[in-house]
């Protein structure tokens, strides 16, 4: 990338423990395993080795995504720029299918059900009850928030009708500065992304799968739409990676 390209790269957190054990997570908090932790960091050193540099970091209210973030900076000698962390930036909520085995999913529900409920662009899982542990309304971290915002089970729809404000009112203005942002988040919330500035269909974002720890580097156009996509780092790790996701259902 040169001086004149608006730079974006966007991350998803390294390997997380429910991850490990094939767990629907949305918004319940988790931690990296030691894999995801080197995930993080060898995303840190791909990026440095890369020659990119950045202005200001985004990433969610959610351990793995911060952790991440936290890892791959230091790795780059950049443990001092200034981090935002936003709850619209978080994983896709799950609704009542949050710590289920992915597969024992599958085997209750049929692989089609469980399919329209993963990758769908507007089907949303089964909803979580206001009084239930999964809904995030007594979460000291969403007290400021407005209970009508807070989800109880989300489509990829649902995540990018929250991301995007988030995306104009704040991070949008500082690419427009012309300042170099990283965004270290999760699958669904960093897909929804994807498709916005990539132009993904709803039918065709059904097959969009992202890698944990692998940065996707952006170039973007006047529009700041993809002018160009590409994963860094080594393609068949790359690869690896992309088909840890495509199994997690059998």
């Amino acid at each position: 990338m040169n001086d004149s390209d608006t730079q974006l790269v966007l991350v998803r957190h390294g390997e997380s423990e429910w991850n490990k054990k094939n767990l629907f997570t949305g918004w319940r908090d988790v931690r990296l395993t030691e894999q995801g932790e080197r995930e993080a960091r060898e995303a840190g050193r791909t990026l440095a080795a890369a020659g990119l540099d950045f202005d200001i970091a985004y990433t969610s209210l959610l351990g793995r995504a911060i952790k991440t973030l936290w890892l791959a900076l230091e790795e780059m000698d950049r443990m001092w720029l200034p981090v935002a962390k936003h709850w619209r930036l978080n994983e896709r909520h799950y609704g009542r299918l949050q710590g289920s085995n992915k597969r024992e999913a599958v085997a209750e529900f049929g692989e089609e059900q469980v399919m329209l409920w993963r990758r769908s662009y507007a089907t949303p899982p089964p909803l979580v009850e206001r009084d239930s542990p999964d809904y995030p309304g007594a979460d000291p971290r969403y007290r400021d928030v407005d209970a009508a915002d807070l989800p109880r089970g989300e489509s990829l729809k649902d995540v990018l009708a929250r991301v995007m404000p988030y995306w104009e009112a704040t991070i949008l203005p500082e690419l427009k500065r012309g300042r170099r942002v990283l965004i270290a988040a999760h699958g669904n919330s960093l897909r929804a992304l994807i498709k916005h500035l990539e132009n993904i269909s709803d039918a065709d974002i059904a097959g969009v799968d992202l890698p944990t720890g692998i940065p996707k580097a952006y170039r973007l156009d006047a529009s700041f739409k993809a002018r160009e996509a590409r994963f860094l780092g080594d393609p068949e790790e790359l690869a690896r990676r992309i088909g840890v996701v495509k199994a997690q259902t059998g």
